[in-house]
């Protein structure tokens, strides 16, 4: 029943939020952004915060997006921006937010984004020379092509359940799981010292992978629990935003010092926010009206929400039926095509961005990656040291090729 309540509080604001993203993806040209982001000073900062926050990309996701836009010439403080800010939320998260943690809530976090990723980028350009962001020249994103009510809705309630699926899936799990094992009381142990809750927060959130979406029903759960809205603004903030992956492929390809600005702004910031929640009290505790759930009392949800969550769950189970398909059915051999083994990537924006990456190699007339099956499949006459070189170029692992 706990699993059952949180799903259908937060299907129609995915369902929602999918669709918002899509129309994003679709309509707003990757060239629009990088305009923005060129110019080395304050303002490309705050266009990079401002222009990330809506976006629905994830820790490992922003990463591509993020070199694809120093390629375009996007400042070093713009690209550290973006990367602190995008993660942290989007409009399918903050909508999400809003259904289980309140309005309050899903003000702070994306303002809270903002200034985190403003106050990094300003950071960066202060302390990071333009020759310690080693990023690599690449080719631009390809323009896709076809009817574009079909790329919105293939992106939303595709490509992107692809991508954030199991991470959501994952964080209801253990939201759910939550409610029912942890006692009321576990939290209050140390109820009075805020602080040392969110260092353990810290300490659980920062090295593993969470997506920005997936964390709202944990932050949910805990707080029910007994934990701080400070604290959960921590796990909120720190959680999607870097990861120890994430971390390992931004110093490859940028740089230790900007690593470490990267790292520590993200952290010190998301203390800071959480510090002021506690003592301001601006945040009250999650929605628990009389349909929400996280409640005492089950209450069977309305039939609007159980049809969103039917189709949230279908189509999650389709994604994820596409991916095993993907990667275990044996498809007929190309004499033209040779499979690579790509270790690293984790998501739709991993696989785009190297496809991007190997597509203006002389020789290869098509690249298609998968990140489930770990491989890259390249038609053509490309030799494999070019490929190799562009691939690690986008910062993922090249293993040779497929045996």
């Amino acid at each position: 029943m706990a699993l059952l309540t949180v799903v259908c509080e937060m299907a129609p604001y995915l369902l929602l939020g999918f669709l918002i993203a899509g129309i994003l993806h679709v309509f707003v040209p990757q060239k629009f952004y990088a305009d923005y982001l060129s110019k080395d000073n304050k303002w490309s900062v705050l266009w990079a915060a401002l222009l990330g926050v809506p976006l629905p990309l994830c820790s490992c996701g922003v990463i591509p997006t993020a070199i694809g836009l120093r390629n375009e010439k996007a400042s070093k403080g713009a690209v550290a921006s973006f990367l602190i800010a995008t993660p942290q939320t989007g409009i399918d998260s903050i909508l999400a937010t809003f259904s289980l943690l309140g309005l309050g809530f899903a003000i702070i976090r994306p303002a809270a984004a903002l200034i985190t990723g403003v106050c990094g980028g300003l950071l960066v350009n202060r302390f990071v020379r333009e020759d310690d962001a080693g990023m690599d020249a690449s080719a631009s994103c390809h323009v896709e092509t076809g009817n574009r009510v079909w790329r919105v809705l293939k992106y939303a309630y595709y490509e992107m359940i692809q991508s954030i699926g199991g991470r959501l899936v994952l964080g209801l799990l253990v939201a759910a799981l939550i409610q029912v094992v942890i006692p009321d009381e576990f939290f209050l142990t140390f109820g009075k010292q805020p602080l040392l809750q969110m260092l353990v927060i810290l300490i659980v959130a920062v090295p593993m992978y969470i997506c920005s979406t997936g964390s709202i029903p944990v932050a949910a759960a805990l707080m029910m629990k007994g934990l701080s809205p400070g604290a959960a603004l921590v796990l909120l903030m720190a959680g999607p935003a870097v990861n120890l992956a994430s971390v390992l492929v931004v110093r490859k390809s940028l740089g230790s010092r900007f690593t470490w600005i990267y790292l520590l702004t993200i952290i010190g910031f998301s203390i800071l926010f959480g510090l002021l929640i506690n003592a301001t009290g601006l945040v009250v505790s999650p929605v628990a009206s009389g349909d929400a759930c996280c409640t005492a009392e089950p209450v069977w949800p309305t039939p609007f929400k159980l049809v969103c969550a039917s189709i949230l769950t279908l189509l999650i189970i389709f994604a994820f039926a596409m991916k095993l398909f993907d990667r275990f059915v044996q498809k007929e051999a190309d004499p033209d095509s040779v499979v690579y083994t790509v270790e690293g990537m984790a998501c739709s924006h991993c696989e785009a961005a190297v496809c991007r990456a190997v597509e203006e190699i002389p020789g290869v007339e098509s690249a298609k990656a998968s990140a489930s099956g770990k491989k890259l499949t390249i038609k053509g006459t490309a030799a494999e040291e070019d490929i190799r070189a562009a691939v690690e170029k986008a910062g993922y692992a090249f293993k040779g090729r497929k045996e």
